[in-house]
């Protein structure tokens, strides 16, 4: 109770710190008094009057928000958050405009423009003004929902409407406006993100507790029944004996004092203890939780425990309900791909910066290491370069303080021919982009070519195309304000590819681009802005319509390409491209779903990850440590072997590779190369030499190519969870424009349907477009986000995205996060079509029958809401989301994202349920499920100190879970179970004693050694299992998820656990539970010490009461006084039986738990068994070491060691032969080094993924150029000549 309450204390000052920020509210100095709130304004209560006093100065003063209250005038700042839902007055912006990020409230990444009505906008320009304005506000009374809201407000008898798009809520920010004002109309609890909140959060407890509650309950009725049955016994023994024996004449107890007198003596069967000492077991695995693994050092932020109420809960999640903005995306979006003329281009400028950043703190790092050596380490500092050098001549190398991937300096330059970037929704996916250095190469190396006229303007089109506004930084860079993060990485990929935005005023725009290829000067021009149709969910597309230096216009049009295809000059044409390229990728899905589904039945991890082949039999197992080194190692290898083939087959999904119609679309032809290349294979800058090759002007000019190739290359990005926008322009006339420009007037003039007008006119001029090219931009994850989510459905952890943003973009995130895979059916659930309940029958007949391989439901918060209000639809739905692999629900309420939650914990039984975030719309679902989790991101630290626990990223939450959590589980149940175990096995004995007692209810045992038993003798050793067991090491929980499925079905404590461990204690005797050793697997010095504590102290209460009992006030039935030293302490008989007693019980012990794990193997078991060899210990240790630096596959199975040693022996035979010139030996005596054989010399053998052959050999100059620079070494004599010699290392390493 003493730590609930520290718990709700610590979280009461948590709130003390959002409530204490200050904001700044309308002053007038006057009196102290109720009337002295100049900026109060009155109160409104629905409707009201409000008017300022003007008497007094005006100043604005810092008031907490907990004072704040409705009608007060609050006046923002950029960046500042708004403390109350306020009506906006006044705005700075252009057009008084104010941008509101609402990132917190629905998820959304763009911001929102707000604008105060403009009858009150004129009124409210200064302090004055507002303290003499006098308006009539009515809103509506406080609810839920977000996106709506309606009021009005008069002033001068004129009557406004208010929206939302007046009004400004608690938990938004203001961004990239100085100043705005506003008034208060709800606060505190009545701000619509409070409303969505828990009011009542309900008190959260271990599902353990439940099992463990049963048991309690029958250990009382099981302590009734026993003392029942020895009270019954006592009457006849009574009867029988007592009556007939003189010396025990009167001494007949009556019925009600000895069942009573039993029920003492047997009272502590049920363990009251156990919840005290399970509270101090909770206390010390909170302490063992704080990971350095889970710590961030970019952040300093640590993972925190604000509850330790519910540790196990966290080794048995089913459900993980995700936010999407800031819990699984970094708020980063980065400009990646572009596909013009038909050629796609990688855009990584960002990704070598990095690298180039790392190195250089790389190389400062060793050359400050290499100071702090003393002298005589030359030839140490020697050595290691040499080796390091030897063992990774080209590839990547790790940081010793750094997880990140770091490139050597020669592959930094070297950059042209790699790609840094790879797919985070398919890893395993080549990038046959060319890079859009080569593409600025051969603009500047061919500028009247017709393809460098299509990318300038293309790239035109990128720096025209947006609403940003550039800003001049004190460095002097220049930096962007962007109502989306889309138009600024836009906007800042055309800037890194030359055409830079310096000026945007209010008309116009001035950018600057690079001269001819001989002029090294910027040209600078100014585009006047004619209008802008903006971007909405309903249109998809933003247009802008500008006037060139040379007097034309042109509108720019971006958008989704389901908006811009149907418009385009040549639509037919594109739509029949289109389908072509969505035939192709249907008949690649449908490919990787048949794999898919193949795989599943063969061996469904739904089920179990383990196969009987998995089970190592029982010689195997017994060789594993044992025996001769090279003996024990010869029979592991096949176990070693398919456990890497396993691994390996969970570790990577289905990924069909593209067909030849699909690698068309990157195909450039090199004459001077004499094939067909791809960007894909080994790639170099190009040269002037072959400029001319690497563009086909045909194909650019070739409108049908284009398309086809275009929407493959959208096609492919959308596949790899990239944004794809389309880009289409068109030249107007200028009486066109006139006489468009006229209805554009008269719909953004007009009072009534503005929006629908507004669209209808766009929809005139926006057609007949030319297309200019697409784009592709990464919506960044957070690091390890794909993998987690990888892990955790292996762990067959079922994982929700619940966000308030749009659905494409949920669709995307969810496909870069692998939520979605590439063949996933994903399910659409639209109100809007009338077809739910339809779909969603068919999709649920679907899944029963085994016909998808993976289901992905997507469903938006309209929908969801018709779903509720229909009975048959809620039943249908629930029936299809359980059975479902993951769904996705947009633009979702706080508290729809609560209701879902609630629902699934309530609706599926022994399900435990986990959501995460880090906003304050997740603070709902967060309460509402059986662990919740806050991520200290950018949205605020809202969810973070209302969480049961928080961390800084979501990649940590795969420790926290597969590792934590299972040890937290595993550790409470053995805790629970040894707890239950050692009463039943120390009382159980008094009960036996009572047969030779005549059922009096006489104790065996001393009553001040019985009383401080609990205490004193036994609880060190459950103290310690409870907090120190580890059944596996981290490595192998994070290599092999599937072992998670414990926890998920209660293998580790259950009702059937529990009778088999009473079994056990019904058969051994009182001093059994010294042997409390036997059961832990992590035997540390920890768990040696509560032993020898335990049993030590035994014998030194012995001897202390021995000493301590006085002569004559001792127990006549008990020698206590010089007991243990006089009496049965120097006995041999009482030794020679403890020892007896001890050995028969252990063996009992062991004996039990050899035929159990020898025919009745669990998982744990068996991964027990195998992490005791140190290869396979090693593959699990590498798998997360390769997953941290992001590596790639993982190759072992083989001595990895000696293979190396034996390797480099072999090599450097090689090298210590004599060296003569070239032309003083034949061509069938030179021997080339292997070490210097480029990457064609190895091949993989096509039986074992893992057998490695590196072949060279001794062929003549005259098959292979550059030979020349190679060493050359000569044969040994003892080896007889020959035309071609190939060595075989994999047959040399692999000699035993």
């Amino acid at each position: 109770m003493a730590k609930e309450g520290y718990d709700d204390l610590r979280r009461y000052k948590l709130d003390q710190v959002e409530n204490n920020r200050e904001t700044k509210v309308l002053h007038a100095y006057q009196s102290v008094g109720l009337e002295s709130r100049a900026a109060s304004g009155g109160r409104l209560s629905g409707e009201g009057n409000t008017s300022l006093p003007v008497e007094g100065p005006k100043h604005w003063a810092s008031v907490k928000w907990r004072d704040i209250q409705v009608g007060d005038i609050v006046k923002l700042k950029r960046d500042d958050n708004v403390p109350a839902d306020m009506v906006l007055l006044y705005s700075d912006g252009t057009n008084g405009i104010a941008y509101i990020e609402t990132m917190a409230l629905d998820g959304e990444t763009n911001l929102k423009s707000k604008q105060a009505p403009p009858t009150l906008a004129k009124r409210c320009t200064s302090e004055d003004d507002i303290a003499s304005c006098c308006a009539l506000v009515v809103v509506e009374d406080p609810n839920i929902d977000l996106y709506n809201f309606d009021g009005r407000v008069t002033v001068d008898e004129e009557t406004l409407p208010l929206t939302a798009s007046e009004t400004i809520l608690r938990g938004s920010t203001l961004r990239n406006t100085s100043t705005a004002i506003g008034m208060v109309i709800n606060t505190g609890e009545e701000c619509k993100i409070r409303m969505n909140a828990n009011k009542s959060p309900r008190i959260k407890s271990p599902a353990m507790q439940v099992i463990s509650n049963k048991i309690v309950v029958l250990l009382v009725v099981f302590v009734v029944l026993l003392s029942l049955f020895c009270t019954i016994a006592y009457q006849i023994w009574s009867a029988n004996v007592e009556e007939k024996t003189w010396y025990l004449a009167d001494a007949h107890v009556p019925f009600a004092q000895i069942i009573i007198g039993f029920i003492i003596l047997y009272n502590t069967l049920i363990p009251l203890s156990l919840y005290v000492s399970l509270e101090i077991i909770k206390v010390g695995q909170l302490i063992l939780m704080s990971d350095v693994e889970m710590y961030d050092p970019v952040s300093d932020t640590p993972m925190v425990c604000n509850t330790t109420t519910i540790l196990e809960n966290l080794g048995q999640v089913d459900y993980i309900f995700s936010d999407k903005t800031g819990t699984l995306t970094d708020n980063v979006m980065k400009f990646r791909k572009l596909s013009v003329a038909g050629y796609a281009w990688l855009h990584d400028v960002d990704l070598r910066k990095e690298a180039a950043l790392l190195e250089q703190h790389h190389e400062a790092a060793e050359k400050e290491k290499s100071k702090l050596k003393g002298k005589g380490k030359g030839i140490a500092k020697r050595h290691s370069k040499k080796k390091a050098s030897r063992s990774a001549p080209d590839g990547d190398i790790v940081s010793e303080t750094s997880s990140s991937r770091i490139l050597r300096s020669d592959s930094v330059r070297r950059s042209a021919s790699l790609s840094l970037w790879k797919s985070s929704a398919r890893p395993s996916k080549v990038q046959p982009e060319m890079r859009t250095e080569d593409l600025l190469k051969f603009m500047q190396h061919r500028p009247h070519s017709i393809f460098t006229k299509k990318a300038k303007f293309f790239l035109l089109s990128l720096a025209l195309c947006h609403t940003c506004l550039p800003e001049v930084q004190e460095s002097g860079e220049i930096d962007f304000q962007a109502a989306s993060p889309d138009e600024l990485a836009l906007v800042k990929a055309a800037q890194e590819l030359g055409f830079m935005v310096i000026d945007r005023p209010a008309r116009s725009i001035t950018l600057t681009y690079p001269g001819g290829p001989d002029s090294m000067e910027q040209i600078t021009e100014s585009y006047d802005i004619l209008d802008v149709i903006e971007f909405s969910s309903k249109r998809k597309r933003m247009s802008i319509i500008v006037r060139f230096p040379n007097g034309k216009i042109c509108i720019f049009c971006k958008g989704a390409d389901s908006a811009i295809m149907p418009r385009l000059k040549l639509a037919p044409l594109a739509m029949e491209k289109k389908k072509e390229v969505l035939r192709r990728s249907s008949v690649r899905k449908s490919m990787e779903a048949d794999q898919a589904l193949r795989r599943l039945s063969e061996h469904s991890p739904r089920t179990s990850f383990s196969r009987p082949s998995m089970s190592v039999s029982r010689r195997s197992r017994k060789s594993i440590g044992n025996g001769r080194p090279s003996m024990a190692s010869a029979r592991l290898q096949p176990i070693r072997d398919e456990l890497d083939s396993w691994l390996k087959q969970r570790e990577h999904d289905v990924d069909v590779e593209a067909g030849p119609e699909d690698l068309i679309a990157y195909q450039s032809p090199r004459t001077s190369m004499n094939r067909m290349s791809f960007a894909s294979d080994q790639r170099f800058s190009p040269y002037e030499d072959d400029m001319h090759d690497l563009i086909d002007e045909d194909l650019v000019l070739d409108e049908a190519s284009v398309f086809e190739r275009c929407f493959q290359h959208i096609d492919d990005f959308a596949s790899e969870g990239l944004r794809t926008l389309l880009f289409g322009y068109r030249f107007l006339e200028e009486h066109e424009f006139t006489s468009w420009k006229e209805i554009y007037l008269d719909a953004t003039t007009s009072l009534v349907d503005r929006q629908k007008l507004i669209e209808n006119a766009g929809e005139m001029i926006e057609q007949n477009f030319d297309l200019a090219g697409a784009t592709a931009i990464e919506d960044k994850l957070q690091k390890g986000v794909p993998e987690t989510v990888d892990k955790l459905r292996r762990a067959n952890i079922k994982i929700w995205m619940l966000t308030g943003d749009k659905r494409e973009t949920a669709i995307n995130i969810a496909h870069s996060a692998r939520i979605a895979k590439n063949y996933s059916e994903v399910v659409i659930l639209d109100h809007k079509t009338g077809e739910v309940e339809q779909r969603m029958a068919t999709t649920l007949l679907d899944i029963t029958k085994g016909a998808i391989a993976h289901s992905v439901v997507v469903v938006d918060g309209q929908t969801l809401s018709e779903i509720d209000a229909n009975e048959t639809l809620a039943l249908l739905f629930f029936d299809l989301v359980v059975l479902a692999d993951s769904v996705i629900c947009c633009r979702a309420s706080p508290s729809q994202k609560a209701s879902l939650v609630k629902k699934i914990r309530t609706k599926v039984k022994k399900s435990i349920t986990l959501a995460i975030g880090d906003g304050a719309n997740d603070i709902a679902m967060i309460q509402e499920a059986h662990v919740g989790i806050g991520i200290s991101g950018k949205e605020g630290l809202q969810a973070a100190r209302i969480s049961d626990y928080s961390i800084a990223q979501f990649r940590f939450l795969q420790r926290l879970l597969l590792v934590h959590g299972r040890w937290n589980y595993v550790r409470t149940g053995k805790y629970i179970l040894a707890t239950f175990w050692k009463e039943l096995v120390f009382y159980l004995i008094q009960a036996i004693y009572q047969k030779w007692a005549g059922y009096t209810g006489t104790s065996l045992f001393e009553s001040t050694s019985l009383t401080v038993f609990n205490t004193l003798f036994t609880s060190l050793p459950v103290i310690f299992l409870g907090i120190f067991e580890q059944d596996l090491n981290a490595s192998t929980l994070l290599a092999v998820p599937e072992l998670y499925i414990q926890g998920q079905r209660n293998e580790g404590f259950n009702i059937r656990k529990y009778i088999g461990w009473m079994f056990m204690a019904a058969s051994e005797s009182m001093i059994i539970f010294f042997t409390m050793i036997l059961e832990m697997h992590n035997k540390t010095y920890m768990s040696a010490l509560g032993w020898l504590i335990s049993i030590g102290g035994w014998f030194l209460w012995t001897i202390f009461l021995s000493v301590v009992y006085k002569p004559g006030k001792m127990y006549s039935l008990y020698p206590i006084k010089d007991g243990f030293i006089k009496f049965f302490g120097r006995d041999l008989i009482w030794w020679v039986v403890l020892a007896l007693s001890l050995a028969c019980l252990i063996l009992l012990e062991i004996g039990v738990s050899s035929v159990r794990k020898a025919f009745w193997p669990t998982d744990t078991d068996v991964f027990q068994a195998l992490q005791k060899d140190k290869l396979i210990r090693q593959r699990f240790e590498e798998t997360i070491r390769a997953e941290q630096e992001g590596g790639g596959e993982v190759e072992t199975a083989r001595e990895k060691a000696s293979m190396q040693a034996r390797r480099e022996v072999e090599v450097q035979e090689l090298l210590d032969r004599p060296r003569v010139m070239a032309g003083a030996v034949t061509d069938a005596e030179v021997v080339r080094s292997p070490v210097e054989m480029n990457e064609s010399s190895v091949i993989r053998s096509a039986s074992s993924s893992h057998l490695t052959r590196r072949k060279f050999s001794t062929d003549g100059y005259g098959g292979r150029g550059g030979a020349t620079e190679e060493y050359e070494l000569v044969a040994s004599k003892s080896v007889p000549p020959k035309t071609r010699h190939s060595v075989d290392i994999a047959e040399i390493l692999g000699r035993r």
